[in-house]
């Protein structure tokens, strides 16, 4: 069992150096009760991540250096980089977060001698390997080409672009953790915030949410955009799974 930890501005670097680490940052106006609950609840049953809390009205050096204004925001965070941020953040990114960190701990251990560029392309081998999580995957700018992409040769990615304001996202949200449990090392299910990954939006040249895609073997195969029916979204899979596509002609030499 953990306890959440008050950080402040002469603590937060001592804590948060080389730690799995979740943190909010919030004075506690704004924050969603389904959020609180779930946060605390994760303190308590998780033994192997920091839980922590910085108010940035009493440590604005901490909250400044975290990037965090007033919103309440949540930060996943492993040895001094952040993996991922959730601005207003609800109970199922609480959920979402645990489950990276733990993945992030599980790709890291046994750490060895490797350098950092070493444990990098190891973490990478690993991740193609591993089977799909059990719950959606977070996906950012930073590690789409990995995380999709690259994994999408060894086991077909759904990925869902969602933001935290949009009604017909929340709705698609169950429906994806369903589909995680169901079709755990068949399919990964991948989330992606488009409002803090604007690259991703850009790129993909996304308009409205959700918009869902699937890649295999390294390619787009699906995208469309829409909150589907459960039933929708399980065929859709099925037939991602099924998918035979013909083998790609190497590029002509220059």
């Amino acid at each position: 069992m953990s306890e959440i930890v008050t950080l402040n501005d002469s603590t937060w670097q001592e804590h948060l150096g080389s730690q799995a680490a979740l943190i909010l940052v919030s004075n506690g106006e704004g924050l969603r009760g389904d959020f609180a609950t779930a946060f605390k609840k994760a303190a308590a049953e998780n033994t192997r991540l920091l839980f922590a809390r910085i108010d940035p009205t009493t440590s604005p050096q901490a909250a400044a250096a975290l990037n965090a204004g007033e919103k309440p925001v949540l930060i996943a965070r492993y040895q001094g980089e952040d993996l991922v941020r959730r601005s207003r953040p609800w109970g199922t990114d609480v959920v979402l977060a645990v489950e990276l960190l733990e993945k992030t701990l599980q790709a890291h251990a046994p750490a060895g001698s490797l350098s950092p560029a070493a444990d990098r392309k190891k973490d990478t081998a690993m991740m193609e390997k591993k089977p799909a999580g059990n719950k959606p995957f977070v996906v950012t700018d930073d590690t789409f080409q990995t995380e999709v992409i690259d994994y999408s040769r060894t086991v077909p990615v759904l990925v869902d672009f969602w933001a935290e304001w949009c009604g017909p996202c929340r709705m698609v949200a169950p429906i994806m953790e369903k589909l995680a449990a169901d079709f755990a090392g068949q399919v990964r299910i991948a989330k992606v915030d488009t409002d803090a990954n604007p690259g991703l939006s850009q790129v993909f040249r996304i308009m409205s949410i959700p918009t869902i895609m699937a890649f295999k073997e390294g390619q787009l195969v699906f995208n469309q955009a829409g909150a589907f029916p459960e039933p929708a979204f399980r065929d859709l899979v099925q037939q991602l799974i099924a998918l035979k596509l013909p083998p790609q002609e190497p590029a002509p030499e220059q």
